[in-house]
């Protein structure tokens, strides 16, 4: 049976974080150590207040926009009463001048969780989860705003902010009294969003061979999507295993190189959504994809994301296998669903969270498979060279996320479901094939 690793943040940090480092291993542990410690997101506030009365005077009694605005936050921000939050909204809603005030506070409680970690992509997802779609728009608004005067971040970071919805429909004609409510909401979420782990963007030291590295996820990405596409599941398994192929064979082109550099590069981390539903079996995907291409995953389940630590090429290969599997591993659990109702029986919960755990947990041993296989031509001088990346990456891994604990799978009961989603990544023989010109 699957389970997961939870680190446990250290005795200095205030906030709880409760990272989940996904572990696909087949033990049976039934221990669950755990904690659910998503409450205690209200920690290490001071950052965020301090960002949020730049305007004025916490005093001014003038009337003027500050005045409003200060007023408005200490009755809703600080407070989180129903009653309360009526209060601020009020304030606003008598105050057009104040308007112009209440955007800039929002962009500074942007520039804030900034520095407290945060990335876009983090920031819109977890309003989704924890709001409605009309803060998602706010929010995405006030990030759009906010990168016009920031300073540059990188290229990862750019990516996020391109693929900022620019579809978001807009905010709905409403009263400024509604308006107003949405915004205070939004802002309290805002300042009490704890740190996490500051990313490090690896930049390297050298060049690939030039224009090898995007035909190479060119090839890539073209092989995922006939496999999404495609409705025979041979085809798909073939195909991915083909795609895992070529990752792993990318990996050890980039040690090379690497190791002729003047300078080794150092691992990076990006942070990847893992969403409910049954975010514990795509957590535990996540790791099997990561663990296959020379990557650590660490799942952080209260803010819905895992961090995934690696070399540079590596991440961009993981992010896009995981991204395709999830698309194959939805459709073959809708055909199992289809083929289970169609023989009498009625579908759970319970049988879809046991074919995901099941499907990961043979995807893992496949890619592993192909990975190994690959990785059988390498010489005995570049052997060396892969260790010490291993090394690097659990090293910086570990400086992370220096505890952590296990907790087993839960909701995998379903024997049915495991058989299916066992079935559905093990119908093709995913082997190593002859190595291309």
């Amino acid at each position: 049976m699957s389970s997961t690793h939870h680190s446990s943040p250290s005795d200095d940090r205030s906030d709880d974080r409760s990272d989940d480092r996904s572990d696909d291993r087949s033990d049976d542990r039934s221990d669950d150590r755990s904690d659910d410690r998503s409450d205690d997101r209200s920690d290490d506030r001071s950052d965020d207040r301090s960002g949020g009365r730049s305007g004025g005077p916490a005093g001014d009694s003038s009337g003027g926009r500050s005045g409003t605005v200060e007023r408005a936050f200490r009755a809703a921000l600080y407070d989180t009463a129903d009653a309360t939050l009526d209060t601020g909204a009020s304030l606003l809603a008598a105050d057009r001048a104040a308007d112009a005030e209440l955007a800039g506070r929002g962009r500074e409680f942007v520039a804030a969780a900034w520095r407290r970690g945060w990335q876009p992509a983090d920031l819109v997802r977890f309003v989704r989860r924890e709001l409605d779609d009309v803060h998602v728009g706010l929010v995405t608004e006030l990030i759009r705003a906010q990168a016009r005067d920031d300073r540059a971040r990188g290229r990862r970071w750019a990516a996020q902010l391109a693929e900022l919805s620019d579809d978001t429909p807009p905010a709905p004609a409403t009263d400024r009294f509604t308006y107003a409510t949405t915004v205070l909401e939004l802002y309290r979420l805002l300042l009490r969003l704890p740190a996490l782990e500051p990313l490090q963007e690896s930049e390297p030291h050298r060049q690939s061979r030039p224009g090898s590295h995007s035909r190479m996820l060119t090839r890539i990405r073209a092989l995922l999507a006939k496999a999404e596409a495609t409705g025979f599941p041979q085809e798909a398994e073939a195909l991915t295993a083909k795609a895992q192929e070529l990752m792993a064979r990318h990996s050890v082109d980039e040690a090379l190189l690497d190791a002729q550099a003047p300078a080794p590069d150092a691992p990076g981390a990006c942070r990847i959504g893992v969403e409910p539903p049954y975010e514990q079996a795509k957590a535990v995907l996540l790791n099997a994809v990561a663990d296959a291409n020379h990557c650590r995953a660490v799942w952080n389940e209260p803010f819905a994301f895992s961090t995934v630590v690696g070399f540079e090429a590596d991440l961009e290969v993981v992010e896009l296998l995981y991204t395709s599997l999830l698309v194959q591993a939805q459709s073959a659990m809708a055909k199992a669903e289809a083929a289970q109702r169609a023989g009498g029986r009625r579908r759970t919960k319970t049988f879809r969270q046991s074919f995901l755990a099941a499907y990961a947990h043979r995807i893992g041993t496949r890619l592993g498979e192909v990975t190994a296989a690959a990785e059988t031509q390498v010489t005995e001088e570049l052997l060396p060279v892969l260790a010490s990346r291993s090394v690097a990456v659990t090293a910086a891994t570990d400086r992370m996320f220096p505890k952590t604990v296990s907790t087993r799978l839960r909701g995998v009961t379903d024997e049915a479901g495991w058989t299916e989603g066992a079935d559905a990544a093990d119908r093709a023989r995913m082997r190593s094939r002859p190595r291309l010109p």
